[in-house]
């Protein structure tokens, strides 16, 4: 159920109002727009009459949300979301107009690569470095990952460059080493892990919530409801390719998804191209048509070897592929009024 304060409703008002409804058992969301302030009650409010809530000489207006998804639908946040991550300097915000680019190796494979390819990524505009050192692989004979190691690998190339670390968590055994992580990615196999989901809503630490490949928009958003319900509203939704018919490219980029969840959610959401097509020669295209849908983002894989990656080659970028696409991203963007 949405509540909508009127404009004169002082402080000390609006927070007896929130006792109130907390005492009765209820969760109480504040949404404080620039227009209006919204509280959202969460629990069984079905047998709640809208008119007796009304009735309160604070409240404006009241209406009842039918979306499961009630954290992560704009019904309880009318403005959009803003999520910070790094820290100082190097902090970077997703979903304020700014169409932040992630980038770096799908994995990590040693040192002097993840160095060079951080540097190499930064020089050309990259404002984040992905880096995986826990992969999930289809085969069990595939590389895993450098684990533990990988992360510090990571780190170096933070303290070098300045860049925040984006890394995926697969296990919670593994958040011990993710201090130092700026963003934690939960990937498409993990999408709808909810023990993990709830788990995420304890770490204060923003979430980039992949898309699952055969994941509807819906069960995304009530992914992110896990995580924010659990107490972490910090999250970034990806899309980054679903499952279909056609085996022409390694997923289907659903750009469609930027539009409706900007209508149905506050949350940010940003596009991994690399992941979506799994063909170097596509990835800039899809990262063209992303920014122009008007996506708050982008992760694209950048090695600087790619025909001997260890882990994804054929998709990733190499580094001055990736330099002469982020040379054209800018003036896709500045026809929205967007800066990269």
């Amino acid at each position: 159920m949405i509540v909508i304060l009127k404009k004169e409703a002082t402080d000390a008002q609006m927070q007896d109002f929130v006792r109130q409804w907390k005492e009765k058992g209820y969760g109480v969301h504040i949404s404080r727009g620039e227009e209006m302030t919204v509280l959202g009650l969460l629990g069984d409010t079905t047998k709640l009459d809208t008119e007796t809530v009304a009735a309160n000489p604070i409240v404006e207006s009241v209406k009842r949300v039918t979306a499961p998804y009630k954290m992560a639908g704009r019904a309880f946040h009318p403005d959009d979301s803003v999520i910070a991550v790094g820290e100082g300097n190097n902090k970077v915000s997703f979903g304020d107009g700014f169409v932040p680019v992630i980038a770096g190796p799908c994995s990590v494979e040693t040192e002097e690569q993840v160095v060079e390819v951080a540097n190499a990524v930064k020089k050309s505009g990259a404002r984040l470095l992905r880096g995986g050192a826990f992969k999930p692989r289809t085969s069990p004979y595939s590389f895993q990952g450098l684990g533990e190691k990988g992360l510090e690998f990571l780190k170096t190339a933070k303290k070098e460059t300045g860049l925040p670390i984006v890394t995926e968590l697969m296990d919670l055994r593994q958040l011990k080493y993710f201090d130092d992580v700026d963003l934690i990615q939960i990937g498409a196999r993990n999408m709808q892990n909810f023990d993990l989901l709830k788990e995420m809503g304890k770490v204060k630490k923003p979430i980039l919530l992949k898309r699952g490949m055969a994941a509807t928009v819906k069960e995304l958003l009530m992914s992110a409801e896990y995580i924010m319900a659990s107490g972490n509203e910090n999250v970034i939704l990806c899309e980054r390719g679903i499952r279909t018919f056609d085996t022409y490219t390694r997923n289907c980029l659903d750009v469609s998804i930027v539009p409706y969840l900007k209508k149905v959610s506050h949350l940010p959401i940003i596009i991994d191209p690399s992941h979506a097509c799994g063909l170097r020669w596509m990835v800039p295209t899809l990262a063209k048509s992303a920014v122009a849908a008007g996506c708050d983002g982008l992760i694209i894989e950048v090695h600087n070897n790619p025909e001997k990656a260890l882990c994804d080659g054929e998709q990733s970028l190499h580094p001055a592929e990736f330099d002469e696409l982020m040379k054209v991203l800018p003036k896709i963007a500045a026809i929205d009024n967007r800066n990269m």
